[in-house]
């Protein structure tokens, strides 16, 4: 998406910056010999002529010095000469430019950022806050100078939304989505049943997914997405609470029906072995009377006070 749209990066002219300094010297050197032969030349036109070369002398070693330029390692120059993009030095050193070019330093080392946490609706319509660790940098200087107006600030701004588009897509808890689409539609939880990705179980697939939505983004403005991690992820406070409590009844419903299971297994096997034992003396309503009294010791979550029965179910 748009990779062939912007400003093409090109290699600016330049030369060694030690080369400037030697032409320097010359003209310093030249202009000085200029102005010392001024009094020794017989005619006043010879000795305005050369002063006027030395003055053009110091003219130019005025303009390289303003050519000289150094760059640190991952640092880029970016030239514009009367309007139009004259091309870009990427590469670290002292150099010797074009000193009419307007100048623009642009580095190209690797900013993390932290994005969020913004408060946005996920995929269920609940409130969440949601934000991200982004790690970029400028792959091309010239188009992060001449495609955006402000790159840091596209860059924020391209975060949020990515940000935004991710939550609308996911629900932060699949459990409680495949609830709401049961609500609103009969079969629909069935239909998303082994698709649904979660905000909160998405895990590094959810990070590749940003990734790849903001190196499309990024790719605009001739920059480069190392990484994108989720942060920072939770229900926004005017729900936090609800939804806590909602989480806690829901892991003691899974709780209860995993004792109930195993606690009809237990009875079902303890009814089999007495049987088997005592040759299938048990009647049906000293079976309900077992069965009822092992499960409430098995599923009851309070200590069972025993009670003696002395006389007999019929009596």
């Amino acid at each position: 998406m748009g990779s062939n749209i912007g400003t093409a990066e090109t290699t600016a002219r330049s030369l060694s910056g030690f080369t400037g300094v030697g032409l320097i010297l010359l003209l310093v050197l030249a202009g000085l010999l200029g102005l010392l032969s001024t009094g020794y030349v017989p005619s006043a036109g010879a000795g305005a002529l050369l002063l006027a070369g030395a003055g053009l002398c110091g003219l130019g070693v005025l303009l390289l010095l303003r050519g000289l330029a150094t760059l640190q390692p991952n640092e880029s120059l970016v030239l514009t000469f009367l309007g139009k993009y004259s091309g870009t030095v990427n590469q670290d050193g002292f150099w010797l430019v074009n000193p009419l070019a307007a100048r623009k330093r642009v580095t190209r080392r690797l900013v993390t950022q932290e994005i969020g946490p913004l408060k946005v609706n996920d995929a269920a319509g609940n409130p969440v806050e949601i934000g991200m660790v982004l790690t970029w940098r400028v792959a091309e200087a010239s188009r992060a100078v001449f495609d955006v107006e402000n790159y840091p600030s596209y860059v924020t701004a391209q975060g949020e939304t990515a940000l935004r588009s991710l939550a609308s897509r996911h629900p932060y808890d699949d459990e409680e989505y495949r609830e709401s689409l049961a609500t609103r539609q009969a079969g629909a939880a069935r239909q998303a049943e082994g698709s649904v990705l979660s905000l909160r179980d998405g895990g590094d697939r959810l990070t590749a997914t940003l990734s790849a939505d903001l190196r499309e983004r990024m790719a605009l403005a001739g920059l480069v997405v190392q990484e994108a991690r989720l942060s920072h992820l939770a229900y926004a406070p005017e729900i936090a609470a609800t939804m806590l409590r909602k989480q806690a009844a829901s892991a003691v419903i899974a709780a209860r029906r995993t004792i109930t299971s195993g606690a009809v297994a237990i009875v079902e096997q303890a009814l089999n072995e007495l049987e088997d034992r005592l040759g299938g003396v048990l009647d049906a309503e000293r079976k309900a009377a077992m069965v009822s009294n092992l499960l409430v010791v098995l599923v009851g979550d309070r200590d069972v006070t025993p009670v003696v029965n002395t006389g007999t179910l019929y009596s």
